[in-house]
């Protein structure tokens, strides 16, 4: 078992670094949010009282943070890196700009520290079950110093590339989810107005060449499924300002790469025309709002 420092407890670091004490590591961990640290210390973790202070005599670091702003300030500008022991492995797990990824990954590399990026899939009921997918960048003898991490936190390991390619795949498969989610709603809103029961609906796309993860694992429509954030006032779950950030890193990335994605670009701005009426906090399902003729 690892010694583990693991920042940044919000929705999805939590429930990952909780299940990391499940499996019998030894957790330090720091958040900016004092109760998110005292849960986690009630469950077994050493509360730090500081960034710097988790990582001391830490064999792996693992952090969780909200953008690449954060990950290059806590590890760049408040320079942790010079707080890790060299010998230990660092997993950065926030979804960030790859091109930060790498800026990071090349400075713990000057340092002698070995570090992946390793962003997750899965949503905040991945991350409570443990059944996340990790999409690696890096080297595959630092992937391979990982996995018992992983593994106690996910069932899926993937190897992207090098430095900042897990942040790429992550980056493609969050702006598909976010045309997904936003054609579901389109669609279930449709049938809807023309009288059908939106379970029904859901039940038949589901069997049907419209099928996909939105319909099936995480309605939009509040009461077609239980447990989803649709059915609990779009509470929790993932943001729709978290995902309209991750389309503007995919918007970032098609500019830098002179790449055309004209269905991400109009994701995107259904997004953040959705966060401005107020919705910036709620599950990003809550996007079907913006097509039902009444709030579901």
């Amino acid at each position: 078992m690892s010694s583990i420092a693991f920042i940044g407890l919000g929705n999805m670091g939590a429930p990952m670094a909780n299940n990391l004490i499940k499996a019998g590591h030894q957790l330090a961990v720091f958040d900016l949010v004092p109760g998110a640290v005292n849960s986690l210390a009630d469950a077994g973790a050493r509360a730090a009282t500081s960034a710097a202070d988790a990582v001391q005599g830490a064999e792996v670091v693992v952090t969780m943070l909200p953008a690449s702003k954060h990950v290059e300030a806590l590890y760049l500008s408040q320079d942790l890196l010079g707080a890790i022991d060299p010998s230990a492995l660092v997993i950065e797990c926030s979804t960030i700009a790859p091109d930060s990824a790498r800026k990071v990954a090349t400075a713990a590399q000057e340092r002698g520290l070995a570090m992946i990026d390793a962003p997750v899939s899965g949503g905040t009921a991945g991350a409570a079950a443990g059944t996340l997918t990790f999409i690696v960048g890096g080297e595959a003898d630092n992937l391979a110093r990982a996995m018992p991490v992983l593994q106690a936190m996910g069932k899926n390991i993937f190897h992207a590339g090098p430095a900042g390619a897990g942040q790429v795949a992550k980056i493609c498969n969050n702006m598909l989810l976010g045309i997904l989610m936003a054609g579901t709603s389109e669609a279930l809103a449709l049938g809807v107005a023309n009288g059908l029961d939106p379970k029904v609906l859901s039940d038949i796309i589901a069997k049907s060449s419209g099928r996909n993860w939105a319909t099936e694992l995480y309605n939009p429509w509040p009461g077609v499924m239980e447990n989803t954030p649709a059915s609990k006032g779009y509470a929790g779950g993932f943001g729709v300002d978290l995902m309209l950030k991750d389309l503007g890193l995919a918007a970032e990335a098609a500019l830098s790469s002179r790449s055309s994605i004209p269905l991400g670009e109009l994701a995107r701005n259904l997004y953040s025309l959705h966060s401005g009426d107020g919705s910036g906090k709620l599950d990003f399902s809550s996007i079907v709002n913006l097509y039902a003729h009444k709030t579901p």
